[in-house]
């Protein structure tokens, strides 16, 4: 939003002209009236939220960033608070009591109605990063054996508090999934039809305690809107929707991006992250790094009395090791983005190992071709040099993408996170893996 919007949003405000305040905001979409609450100081902040109807309240309180949300329950009137956790979803009502203190939590639950509470505290019991806990109540279920004109009475009656109204599932009398109608059918066919007669039967579903990221992976392959999501006795509990599954998108990248950057994974913003806070993320994996890295500084030293022995042949290692290091972060890129994507499995090493060979041989004799022009143009007397430093780069390439492909499928076959072996660690591998090479070849030709 332009910022002289804002600028006359704040002034309707404080000259008190609150219709025409209420007018211009409602204008906007939910996630834009959260953005624009989010860049007013906190007081005008308040003020605007509660000029919302309670519908619309709630619905922007679910898009603002979890720190506002735990800033405006400090500030909110308990009977406020109960208020955003009776007229939101069920999903975002739990994910709004899930930042706040227990005891908060308590006294918000012991003032909503008791069938909201129940489904609340049962969603809450859910493991995190579960479907049970990204799932919401708000659906539509229909019972085996009633008509079309029935069902679409009962969708008009209980529409207006769904999330999802398109698709509506069919259960048995125990609440067993049986399949699935859509609205469009239910419009399109006689009234006094049975709906058992337009079910699809062939439904997809998730368990409550599977994993999120393996429902991602559902909504990507089948391109759903809604998933339903059952217990262990294949009972109808709640659905899971596309916009939940965005966030688990996003955050799932996120989380994978820096641990292959060695952080320790964070949720909140760059911005909004403290410098202690990022301190404690990148310590661990950094000092683990730098006491690995002394595996290449004893190599070096073992091959010192070498070194000294032919001039500017150190000048080659750190080309050697940056280009090995960059070699097989790209082949475990692609490796760690087609595990999580489904394209690759833990079977297919053999398939990895093929490919990167010939990727990596083809790849190495371009570098080294160039790097032999190179050497003999700017060291003319020296080409058994460039020799031994362009055969050592194809070695280099060759081992990097085979260990850069081949450590994500290790990590993943012993239940570690694939991203987990990306640039740093195999960087530190190749590394030492290319002096050895170099060492080799510069003791077999040069000497």
């Amino acid at each position: 939003m332009e910022i002289e919007n804002i600028e006359m949003l704040i002034k309707l405000l404080h000259e008190k002209r609150l219709v025409e305040l209420k007018l211009e905001i409602l204008a906007y979409n939910e996630a834009d009236i959260a953005k624009i609450i989010e860049a007013l100081e906190p007081v005008d902040a308040l003020a605007v939220f509660r000029i919302l109807p309670k519908e619309e309240a709630s619905e922007t309180f679910s898009f603002f960033e979890p720190e506002l949300q735990e800033r405006f329950i400090e500030l909110l009137t308990d009977s406020e608070v109960i208020e955003l956790v009776e007229n939101s979803y069920i999903d975002d009502a739990v994910d709004m009591l899930e930042e706040l203190p227990a005891n908060v939590v308590k006294e918000v639950l012991g003032r909503v109605n008791l069938k909201r509470r129940a489904i609340i505290n049962q969603y809450l019991n859910y493991p995190e990063d579960s479907a049970g806990s990204l799932m919401t109540a708000e659906y539509i279920g229909l019972n085996k054996g009633i008509t079309v004109k029935q069902a679409i009475e009962y969708i008009r009656g209980r529409g207006v508090s769904s999330e999802n109204v398109y698709t509506c599932y069919i259960m048995s009398d125990t609440r067993k999934l049986k399949g699935y109608v859509t609205v469009k059918d239910l419009l399109t066919s006689d009234e006094n039809r049975l709906i058992d007669e337009l079910i699809y039967k062939d439904i997809i579903s998730v368990m409550t305690t599977d994993d999120q990221e393996d429902v991602a992976k559902v909504f990507k392959k089948y391109n759903l809107v809604a998933l339903p999501v059952v217990d262990h006795e294949d009972r109808l509990v709640g659905i899971i929707t596309i916009d939940d599954v965005l966030d688990v998108i996003e955050e799932e990248a996120t989380e994978d991006f820096e641990k292959m950057a060695a952080m320790a994974p964070s949720d909140k913003p760059y911005l909004k992250t403290s410098i202690f806070e990022m301190f404690k993320n990148r310590k661990g994996w950094l000092l683990i790094l730098m006491v690995s890295a002394t595996l290449t500084a004893s190599i070096i030293n073992n091959y010192e009395m070498l070194l000294s022995s032919i001039a500017g042949l150190m000048a080659f290692v750190p080309m050697l090791t940056d280009t090995g290091g960059n070699a097989g972060s790209q082949s475990s890129t692609m490796v760690i983005r087609g595990l999580a994507l489904g394209d690759i499995k833990t079977s297919d090493y053999m398939k990895i190992v093929f490919k990167e060979t010939f990727v990596s041989l083809i790849t190495g004799l371009g570098l080294a071709i160039v790097n032999f022009i190179r050497v003999v143009i700017t060291n003319p007397a020296h080409y058994m040099m460039g020799l031994t430093v362009s055969l050592t780069l194809i070695a280099t390439v060759m081992m990097a993408n085979i260990v850069g492909g081949l450590l994500p499928i290790a990590a993943q076959k012993v239940k570690l996170d694939p991203a987990i072996m990306a640039a740093p660690l195999i960087t530190t591998i190749v590394d030492a893996l290319s002096l050895l090479v170099f060492f080799f070849f510069v003791s077999r030709i040069l000497m």
